[in-house]
């Protein structure tokens, strides 16, 4: 029986060895072959992996006027594991921070929440974009802080304080930015807003490598292998905007004091010439490291400064949507150009009543473009609504009208190549439907004919409606880069976008935007010589009601259309109709004459109080 149990216990404990060993063996296989730790450890000892940077891509105007460019910064790096013996203090007092400060960042470095991905063996962020001054104070210092380095970057510039909205600006990456895209790691930049963000990819450029050797003690041995793995950074791509800089500056210019949006458009390309938006900043508050800081101050403002009106802001047209419903009515020939409509003061029908203003009765469609009629296009869209016999029902006749509407580049978002553009509103039956109950007829919505009521339009949208009138039935759609250097632009960009309204029907509503210049209500834009078309609206508004303007240069040949969009300033022909003739005549002259220049210093002197005061 003992000798029984002897032989037992002989195969447990042999049993036992041969796990152990086993365990032992497939750890090592484990830490060898299958993970990668120790390599990348022993590497890190033996190779120091240097990033180049690339340029990042500069930016220009149309005319080749340099907007956006690089200027060298320096980031602190520390790596961690190579910190021996450094002298904090002095450290702390020679870039300017305190010893609590360089305490806290360590901890952030090394807290695996914050900062993911961190190892000891590898370079860290601890201070980025000091100033040459502080630099110039290190590097004298360097051999005394064992674990630091200084890593050359490039820092943006913007060499005038306008079109901050669409340059946009560039930031440290977020987590979320590395987790989406493994180009980038923590410290490195990217585009946040306008135009940086929207061509990230062609601006970045792609980083290059340098492999340094080390020996055991850390030192500098050279290149690995005489730099045959070493990568040179291609620069990124140099980018040419539509935007022309005068006009752009003349339209902050005219804008201050105010809110709102100016857009301009090259009708035969789409490409934008000029985008304001009231309140602004300057793009460099937004660059270095003050950043942070100053991003709060303007997301904390009342005003919304960093609210891309001309894309973001979403108004109700007023009358310069009456455009798009004579281009309707004679499409569905609703009317015909001699149609008339009487005009009282005002559309009468039951208890329904627009109000107007005084002018002779009855109306055509001419007249009532140049005199901005209301009663004429309350008749026009109630008869089209209103008509069962030729679209069955009122669901049928306004899904109809609806689809003009979104022909026209209204009702979605038109696809501008920058970040943030919102769609407007444009309602269909369904709609109405759902807040009417179905009990809805072309009186209920009648507002929506002289673009009041549920119809909401961007800025962008109203500037691309007068580039469709100019072109006579199409539009590209609007983009800000002219051209990207060695490459092409999306040919969403190089496409024409027709309407659903034959290119004769425009020539009547043309006709009737420059009778409104030459003797209506856009007096104000007359310039001669240039042959303006143009449309006033007057949004009405929970306060005062918002000044717009909507028009094309010259008549036959457009070389710019564009909207202005000037909240709570009244009438369009009092704030709107000024500012787009003095714009017209910027771009289409190169200048503006001397009585333009002092009527735009009047203008620009002109402010209206965010409560919507005007002095």
């Amino acid at each position: 029986m003992s000798h029984f149990n002897y032989d037992n216990r002989r195969y447990v404990i042999g049993g036992i060895a041969v796990v152990i060993v086993a365990i032992y063996i497939l750890r090592l296989l484990v830490l060898q072959i299958m993970s990668d730790d120790y390599k990348k450890n022993a590497d890190s000892n033996a190779f120091l992996k240097k990033i180049q940077y690339p340029a990042r891509g500069l930016i220009y105007d149309r005319n080749g006027h340099l907007l956006v460019y690089n200027e060298p910064a320096y980031n602190i790096m520390v790596v961690m594991n190579e910190q021996h013996g450094v002298d904090t203090i002095d450290f702390c007092r020679t870039i300017g921070i305190s010893r609590q400060q360089y305490i806290d960042r360590m901890a952030e470095i090394k807290d695996s929440r914050l900062n993911p991905g961190y190892s000891r063996y590898t370079p860290q962020l601890f201070v980025s974009q000091i100033s040459a001054r502080k630099f110039s104070y290190l590097q004298e210092k360097m051999f005394k802080f064992k674990g630091f380095s200084i890593e050359k970057r490039a820092m943006r510039h913007y060499a005038t304080p306008y079109a901050a909205h669409v340059l946009g600006d560039v930031a440290e990456v977020s987590q979320t930015d590395i987790e989406k895209d493994d180009y980038y790691r923590s410290g490195d930049y990217i585009g946040k807003l306008g135009i940086e963000k929207a061509y990230e990819q062609e601006l970045r450029g792609e980083k290059g490598i340098k492999i340094m050797l080390r020996d055991v003690r850390g030192r500098n041995k050279g290149h690995y292998q005489d730099g045959k793995y070493d990568r040179v950074p291609i620069p990124g791509k140099n980018l040419t905007l539509g935007i022309d800089r005068e006009l752009q500056v003349l339209g902050e210019r005219l804008m201050r004091g105010k809110k709102g949006s100016i857009v301009a458009i090259e009708p035969s390309t789409g490409e934008v010439l000029c985008m304001v938006s009231a309140p602004t900043f300057s793009p460099d508050e937004l660059v270095g490291p003050d950043r942070g800081k100053n991003f709060q101050k303007l997301q904390a403002s009342p005003h919304k400064p960093l609210l891309n009106r001309a894309i973001m802001g979403q108004y109700p047209p007023g009358s310069t949507f009456k455009t798009t419903q004579g281009l309707v009515f004679l499409q569905e020939q609703i009317v015909s150009t001699a149609t008339c409509y009487p005009c009282y003061h005002g559309f009468y029908k039951g208890r329904t009543h627009v109000g107007c203003h005084g002018h002779r009765s009855p109306v055509a469609l001419n007249y009532a473009l140049e005199t901005s009629c209301n009663s004429y296009f309350c008749w026009g869209f109630y008869n089209m609504i209103m008509s069962k016999k030729k679209y069955g029902t009122y669901s049928n006749a306004l899904t109809k009208w609806k689809d003009y509407m979104v022909s026209m580049g209204f009702g979605y978002r038109l696809g501008i190549d920058l970040p943030g553009e919102k769609r407007g509103m444009i309602p269909n039956a369904a709609y109405y439907d759902k807040w009417y109950k179905s009990r809805w007829n072309g009186l209920t919505i009648i507002s929506d004919a002289i673009g009041q009521g549920e119809v909401m339009l961007t800025p962008l949208q109203v500037a691309n409606l007068g580039a469709t009138i100019a072109n006579r039935g199409y539009y590209y759609v609007p983009h800000v880069v002219k051209s990207i250097e060695g490459g092409n632009l999306d040919t969403l960009y190089t496409t024409r976008k027709y309407t659903m309204v034959e290119s004769k029907n425009y020539l009547p509503v043309v006709a009737g935007m420059r009778n409104a210049v030459l003797s209506g209500t856009c007096k104000g834009a007359n310039i001669p010589g240039l042959e303006v078309c143009g449309k006033t609206g007057t949004a009405e508004n929970r306060g005062h009601d918002h000044s717009v303007f909507m028009g094309f240069a010259p008549m036959n040949a457009p070389k710019i259309a564009i909207s202005v969009y000037i909240e709570n300033g009244g009438f369009g022909a009092e704030f709107a109709v000024p500012a787009g003739a003095l714009m017209i005549e910027q771009y289409l002259c190169g200048h503006l004459s001397e009585a333009s220049e002092r009527k735009a210093e009047q203008f620009a002197n002109r402010f209206i109080s965010y409560d919507g005061k005007r002095y």
